[in-house]
């Protein structure tokens, strides 16, 4: 059974590599915020694979700014 504090210690260090993975990301300008980054980490820790994710969030937001380009143009 593992301790208390390796609890708290292991929450803290998931909380800097998500802070590290965010200035990362922020630092390459891919546009996630910090709930997306996450969901995607967790996404790939489940075996997704990361280049089909990447493909998937670009043909999502192609298709979010032609919806949006669409909106605008009536």
């Amino acid at each position: 059974m593992a301790e208390p504090s390796d609890s708290g210690s292991n929450i803290k260090s998931a909380r800097e590599t998500i802070e590290v993975l965010m200035e990362m990301s922020n630092l390459l300008n891919t546009g996630l915020d910090s709930e997306t980054l996450v969901l995607c980490v967790k996404l790939c820790e489940a075996g997704v694979n990361p280049e089909a994710l990447a493909s998937v969030i670009r043909e999502l937001r192609r298709e979010s700014a032609a919806v949006k380009a669409n909106e605008q143009s009536k």
